[in-house]
C-alpha cells in the first residue's frame, strides 16, 4: 500500500487512537528521578536577550479571577456571561476604564494575533467556543481586523472536531502544525508529510532522549530523533500569542497554561511526556518564540476536570465557573492549581497536594518566565453575580 493512502486509512479509522498513548503517558507527571536529567539546550534559550515583552508580561504575579454561577447553562457556556466574564478581567487586570485601551496594552491592529486554543478533548472538553468568540469579538471592539487574528493548534484533527472551523469562525485564519489535506492524507503527492513546511528547523529544543514512533503515530509528531522544533505558527505567522488553555488536570498535577504552550508549540512530543513533562513545560517557554511573544493568558474554567485529564473523560468533567486571566502564566497556572487540586481533594481523588506537583512552576520562576510563588501573587478575585 502507498505510504499516503496507509495514512489516508489511518486518519479514516480515526486519529484518536494515535494520540492514545501520549495521552496516557502525560497521567504521571511526577516522574523525574534526580539521576534522570538528560542534556538540553537551555542554556541556548537564557542566553538570548530579552524583550521588553517577554513573559512575564506587563503585570508579573498579577492574576484575576472573576466567578459566575450561572456562565454554563444545560451543560454548555453562555456566550453572554463569558464575553462578561472576560470584560470585567481586562479591565481588573490592567485598571483601564475603557475596555478597547485594556486590550490595546497588549496588541496593536498592526499585530497577527494568534489564539492558542486547547482542542483535545473535542465537543466535551475544549476551549469554549464561548470564550473563544468573546475574545475574537472584543478584539475587534479594539480595531484589530479579524483577519490578523489566527486560530492555531498543533494538531488540525483536533480543531476540527472542537469546532474551530472557518464556518464558525468568518473571516478568522486557522493554522496548525501537524496538518492535512482535503481528503486528510498528511503525506503529500512528494511523499513528504505536509507538516514539514510548518516547522522551523532553525528553532528547537534539544533533549538527549530519543523519539521513536511507529507509522500510525509519526504524523502526529512530525519527526523522530533528539530535536524538537518550533512551530513556524510561532516563529514566523503570529506577532503576538493569547494562550486560551482548560482547566485540566495531568494526574496529581495540571495542564493549563504552560502545557498548553510548552507541548503545543514543538514537534516529536511523544518523548518528553514521562521523563520530561515539568521540563518542557518550561523550557519551551523560555525560547524567544513563546517567551517574547505570549502576551495574555485567559484560562476558561467554565467547565474544565479533575481527573482523567488531558483527554475528555465525562465522569470527571466539571463546572468551576471561572474565567482566570493574567499575563503571567506561571501565577496563572499556580492559581489554577490550588482550585483543580482542591477539586481532586474535595472528590476524594488524592487526600492532598503531593510532593513536585508544581515542580514545572518552579522551574519556570527560575527561568524569570513568572512567579510561581503563591505568597507573592496578587490574586484578585470577583464574582459576577447578575
Amino acid at each position: 500500500m502507498k505510504r499516503r493512502h496507509f495514512f489516508r486509512t489511518l486518519v479514516a479509522s480515526g486519529v484518536g487512537a494515535a494520540a492514545a498513548p501520549v495521552i496516557k503517558a502525560s497521567e504521571n507527571p511526577l516522574f523525574n528521578p534526580a539521576n534522570a536529567k538528560p542534556e538540553t539546550n537551555i542554556a541556548t534559550a537564557k542566553a538570548i536577550p530579552r524583550t521588553a515583552a517577554s513573559m512575564p508580561g506587563k503585570y508579573p504575579g498579577r492574576v484575576v479571577r472573576v466567578d459566575h454561577p450561572r456562565c454554563v447553562v444545560d451543560g454548555k457556556p453562555v456566550e453572554s456571561a463569558a464575553y462578561e466574564m472576560l470584560k470585567t478581567s481586562m479591565l481588573n487586570l490592567t485598571g483601564e476604564t475603557d475596555l478597547k485601551k485594556a486590550w490595546l496594552q497588549f496588541v496593536g491592529p498592526e499585530d497577527v494575533i494568534g489564539l492558542k486554543v486547547n482542542p483535545i478533548g473535542g465537543t466535551l472538553l475544549s476551549t469554549s467556543h464561548a470564550l473563544t468568540q468573546s475574545i475574537v469579538r472584543q478584539l475587534e471592539e479594539a480595531g484589530i481586523s479579524r483577519a490578523k487574528i489566527v486560530i492555531w493548534d498543533r494538531r488540525q484533527e483536533g480543531l476540527d472536531d472542537a469546532g474551530f472551523t472557518e464556518a464558525n469562525y468568518p473571516g478568522v485564519r486557522f493554522m496548525s502544525t501537524e496538518c492535512y489535506d482535503k481528503d486528510k492524507n498528511y503525506i503529500g503527492p512528494d511523499g513528504r508529510f505536509y507538516s514539514e513546511d510548518w516547522i522551523d528547523k532553525e528553532q528547537y529544543l534539544y533533549v538527549d532522549v530519543e523519539g521513536e514512533y511507529d507509522a500510525y503515530t509519526l504524523p502526529f509528531m512530525v519527526n523522530g530523533g533528539k530535536y524538537s522544533y518550533f512551530s513556524k505558527i510561532c516563529t514566523e505567522k503570529v506577532t503576538k500569542i493569547i494562550n486560551v488553555p482548560i482547566l485540566k488536570n495531568a494526574g496529581a498535577s495540571i495542564t493549563v497554561c504552560m502545557k498548553n504552550l510548552g507541548f503545543g508549540a514543538i514537534t516529536n512530543t511523544g518523548r518528553l511526556h514521562q521523563q520530561f513533562w515539568h521540563e518542557t513545560s518550561a523550557y519551551v517557554c523560555a525560547f524567544p518564540p513563546i517567551r517574547d511573544k505570549v502576551v495574555l493568558n485567559i484560562a476558561d474554567g467554565m467547565i474544565g476536570c479533575f481527573e482523567g485529564g488531558p483527554a475528555a473523560n465525562p465522569q470527571f468533567i466539571c463546572q468551576y465557573n471561572t474565567l482566570l486571566v493574567g499575563s503571567d502564566a506561571v501565577a496563572v497556572d499556580r492559581i489554577c492549581h490550588d482550585i483543580i487540586i482542591g477539586k481532586r481533594i474535595a472528590e476524594g481523588v488524592q487526600k492532598e497536594d503531593r510532593p513536585n506537583s508544581t515542580l514545572f512552576m518552579d522551574l519556570a520562576q527560575e527561568l524569570k518566565l513568572g512567579v510561581a510563588d503563591r505568597a507573592k501573587i496578587d490574586l484578585r478575585q470577583l464574582t459576577i453575580d447578575n
